[in-house]
C-alpha cells in the first residue's frame, strides 16, 4: 500500500474515456460499469498512500515479466512516477519511495508498446497509440527495465488508458516542473527539526567545521559570495588563503571564467593543497594589484606551484555523453549487437577508454599532491565538470577518510553539489569510483550498492540535491534565499521565521527510499576497520613530503611537468623559465613512472617509498571492467552470480552456483564414472 501520512489529502484523477476499442452493445455497457466500479474501489485504496501533492492518473492490472518469478499486480501512473505494485505488497511507512518498483517520469528514457509478436510502437511524447497494447516496456535512464503484460478479459480499455496516461504525463513533466507541489517527509518527523545526516555546507559553520577537520590552518571561510553576487554557480561560502582579504578575493575572481576563481578543495595532511578554478578570463585587463592577488591565491603560501590542465588528454563532455548513450543502447535487453560481437561493441562505445583516461589523470595528480609540499591547481574553463571528477578521485586515492561512507558522502556534497555541478544537463559521469572499489575492495567502507543508489538518485530527482544546477537555484527553489537566510540554523533546530514551507530533504536521507536492511548493504563487509582516517597519517610527514624548488611554477600537461616563468597570462614574456636540467623531468607514460620522477628527483634527495594511504590503480586492458550490476541491470541473467554484500546474499549466490553445477554435471552412476577412468576398460572398449 502506498503511504501518504496521517491527516493529508490526496487527489485522484478519474480515468477518462478513450476512443471506442471495439466494445459495443449491452454487454459492453455492463462490463464498463463493472470496471468503473472496480476502478473507483482500487483508486480509493491506492490513493491512501500517495505522497502529498501526488495525483493518480490511471492504472491497470498486469503481470511484471522478465524477472523470475513473474509478479501479478497493478501498473499505476501518477503525475510524479510510474510504479508497479505487486499483489499483496505493502509500501513500508519508513520508505515512502521505492527504488525497486518506482520509475520517476523524467527517468523514463524509452517507452514501447507491444501487441503480439511483431507490433511494436515507440511512444514519444505527443504520439498517439495505434493499438491496444498487450505489453508495455519502460526503459529507465538508470538502465533499469520494467516490462508489464496486461490482463485480458475486458480490461483492454484500462491498458490503453494507463499507457496513454504515461505518454501524456511524460510529455507534460520536466525536471523543473514535476517537483512542484510534491513534498517529501518522514512519518512522525518534522523536516524543520531534522538534522541532515551529511553537512549540506549551507552555513559558514559547516565550512568551518570541515576546514578544521582537514587541518587547513592556512585557510579561512570567506563569505564574499554570501549574496551570490560574485558567482551564482559557486556556494555562498568557500575557503581562501587566510591572509587574502575579501576585497582582494572579489577582484581576483572577476578575472576567471564565470567568476570561479581559485579556492581550496582539499588540504593534504602532509602540507600540500589541492585547489580548483575556472579558466583565466584573458579579455580582462587587471591592474598590478589584481594580478598580485590572483598569484597570491594560486600560490596559497607555497613556493612550488603546479597548474594542471584538467581537460588535457581527457574526452570532451560531448564525447562522454555520446559514449553514455551508446553504452545504454548496447546494454538494453533488445540490443541489436550479436552476442559474439558484444565485447567489440562495448569497446566501440569508448566508455571504458574514458574511465581509463580519468583514472590515469587522477593517479598522476595524486602523485603531484603527495610527493612534495606544493600548491596543485586544477584548472578547467568552466570548473564544473572534470575539476570535480578529478578532485574527487584524487581524494579517494590519497585520503582514507574519503573512502568511508560518511567521508565519501561529504566529498560528493562538497565537490559536486556545493561546487555547482550542472546535474540537470550532465547525467553521463564516468564510473571511475566503481573501478577503484573493484581494484581495492578492502580500502572502501561503502559497497557498490551504495554507489548504485547514488547513481540512481542523480537520475531520480526526488530531492533538490540533484534537481538544480547551482546552489543559488537550489536555494531559490526551496525558499532559502527569500531574505538571504538559511533553511537550517547552526543547530538545525527550526525554520526561518515566516517560512511556511517545509525545507526539502537531501539525497543523503536514504531512509526515505530504503529500509534498514537495505541500508546495511551500503557497508562493505570486506572493509578493513584498521584503515582509520585518524591514524593513517600524522599532520606533518617530513620524511616523504619534501619541499619544492624555490619560487617554481610548473604546468602539468600530457604526463610531464614543464617549467613556466609566470602564473598569469596577462604579463608578457611567454618564454619558458631557464632552470637546471634536473628540474626538467622526462614525459611520464604511467602513474608509476611519474612517481619515480617525483620521488627520485633530484638525486641527492634519494628514493622515497609511496606514502601510506596512497592508492595507485591499474588501468591497462582487463583492469578496467564494466559495472555489470548497474549497466546490465536490465538483463537478469547477467546479474546472477555477481558477488553479494551480505552473508545471506552470499548464501543465495552459493545456492545458485550449486544449482548450476548440478545441471551441468553429467548424470552418471559412480560405477560408470570410475569405469570410464579404468585403463583396462578403455583398452577393452577400443578392441
Amino acid at each position: 500500500m502506498w503511504w501518504g501520512g496521517r491527516g493529508q489529502s490526496f487527489n485522484i484523477a478519474p480515468q477518462k474515456a478513450e476512443p471506442d476499442m471495439g466494445l459495443s452493445g449491452p454487454k459492453s455497457v455492463q462490463r464498463t460499469g463493472m470496471l468503473e466500479s472496480r476502478s473507483c474501489q482500487l483508486g480509493s485504496h491506492l490513493a491512501s498512500g500517495c505522497l502529498p501533492g501526488e495525483q493518480i492518473l490511471a492504472w491497470a492490472p498486469g503481470v511484471r515479466k522478465g524477472l523470475e518469478p513473474e509478479l501479478p499486480g497493478t501498473l499505476i501512473c501518477t503525475n510524479l512516477r510510474v510504479t508497479f505494485q505487486p499483489c499483496g505488497w505493502q509500501r513500508s511507512q519508513e520508505t515512502p519511495l521505492s527504488s525497486e518498483y518506482d520509475f520517476v517520469l523524467v527517468n523514463i528514457g524509452r517507452l514501447e508498446a507491444v501487441s503480439g509478436l511483431s507490433r511494436v510502437q515507440l511512444l514519444r511524447p505527443g504520439s498517439p497509440l495505434k493499438f491496444t497494447p498487450e505489453e508495455i516496456l519502460i526503459h529507465g535512464r538508470d538502465f533499469r527495465l520494467l516490462r508489464v503484460a496486461f490482463e485480458a478479459g475486458g480490461l483492454e480499455p484500462q491498458a490503453f488508458q494507463v499507457t496513454m496516461a504515461i505518454v501524456r504525463a511524460r510529455a507534460q513533466s520536466s525536471q523543473a516542473q514535476q517537483y512542484a507541489g510534491i513534498s517529501l517527509s518522514k512519518a512522525g518527523q518534522s523536516s524543520g527539526s531534522r538534522k541532515p545526516p551529511v553537512p549540506l555546507l549551507e552555513t559558514s559553520e559547516d565550512w568551518e567545521t570541515e576546514r578544521k577537520k582537514q587541518g587547513a590552518g592556512g585557510w579561512r571561510v570567506s563569505p564574499v559570495n554570501e549574496r551570490f553576487d560574485v558567482a551564482t554557480s559557486l556556494p555562498r561560502y568557500f575557503w581562501v588563503p587566510k591572509r587574502t582579504l575579501d576585497s582582494e578575493v572579489r577582484r581576483a575572481f572577476g578575472h576567471f571564467h564565470q567568476g570561479r576563481g581559485p579556492r581550496l578543495s582539499w588540504h593534504h595532511p602532509g602540507g600540500s593543497d589541492l585547489l580548483r578554478c575556472g579558466g583565466f578570463y584573458t579579455a580582462s585587463d587587471p591592474n598590478k594589484e589584481d594580478i598580485r592577488a590572483v598569484e597570491s591565491m594560486l600560490q596559497a603560501g607555497h613556493s612550488d606551484i603546479v597548474l594542471v590542465d584538467t581537460v588535457d588528454e581527457l574526452p570532451s563532455l560531448t564525447d562522454v555523453q555520446l559514449a553514455h548513450l551508446k553504452l545504454r543502447a548496447l546494454c538494453l535487453p533488445d540490443s541489436s549487437a550479436a552476442e559474439e560481437k558484444w565485447l567489440s561493441a562495448l569497446e566501440g562505445t569508448r566508455w571504458l577508454d574514458y574511465v581509463r583516461s580519468c583514472l590515469r589523470k587522477a593517479s598522476d595528480i595524486s602523485v603531484l599532491v603527495t610527493s612534495r609540499v606544493r600548491s596543485v591547481v586544477l584548472q578547467e574553463r568552466g570548473d564544473r565538470d572534470f575539476n570535480g571528477l578529478l578532485s574527487s578521485l584524487v581524494q579517494l586515492l590519497s585520503a582514507p577518510e574519503a573512502r568511508t561512507l560518511l567521508g565519501f558522502q561529504s566529498l560528493v556534497q562538497r565537490e559536486w553539489v556545493a561546487a555547482g555541478h550542472p546535474f540537470l544537463t550532465r547525467l553521463g559521469v564516468t564510473g571511475a569510483s566503481e573501478e577503484l572499489l573493484q581494484q581495492f575492495p578492502a580500502e572502501f567502507e561503502f559497497s557498490e550498492f551504495f554507489l548504485l543508489a547514488l547513481h540512481d538518485s542523480a537520475r531520480v530527482p526526488d530531492t533538490l540535491t540533484f534537481l538544480r544546477d547551482t546552489p543559488w537555484e537550489r536555494g531559490k527553489q526551496s525558499g532559502q534565499f527569500n531574505s538571504y537566510t538559511q533553511i537550517y540554523t547552526a543547530g538545525y533546530s527550526q525554520l526561518p521565521a515566516g517560512n511556511s514551507v517545509n525545507p526539502q530533504l537531501s539525497v543523503w536521507d536514504w531512509d526515505l527510499r530504503y529500509n534498514s536492511e537495505q541500508i546495511l548493504q551500503f557497508h562493505n563487509p570486506g572493509y578493513d576497520p584498521e584503515h582509520c582516517p585518524d591514524s593513517w597519517l600524522p599532520r606533518q610527514q617530513p620524511n616523504f613530503m619534501v619541499p619544492g624548488p624555490p619560487s617554481s611554477v610548473w604546468l602539468f600537461s600530457r604526463g610531464a611537468l614543464t617549467p613556466l616563468n609566470q602564473l598569469c597570462p596577462w604579463r608578457d614574456s611567454p618564454s619558458l623559465l631557464a632552470v637546471s636540467s634536473r628540474w626538467l623531468p622526462r614525459p611520464a607514460i604511467s602513474a608509476e613512472s611519474l612517481a619515480d620522477q617525483e620521488w627520485g628527483l633530484p638525486s641527492h634527495w634519494g628514493a622515497c617509498p609511496l606514502p601510506p594511504g596512497l592508492l595507485l590503480p591499474g588501468y591497462l586492458g582487463p583492469q578496467i571492467r564494466l559495472w555489470r550490476r548497474c549497466y546490465l541491470r536490465g538483463r537478469p541473467e547477467v546479474q546472477k552470480g555477481l558477488s553479494a554484500p551480505t552473508v545471506s546474499g552470499l548464501q543465495d549466490e552459493l545456492s545458485h552456483l550449486q544449482e548450476l553445477l548440478r545441471k551441468w554435471t553429467p548424470r552418471i552412476s559412480p560405477e560408470d564414472h570410475s569405469e570410464k577412468r579404468d585403463p583396462n576398460t578403455i583398452v577393452s572398449q577400443s578392441r
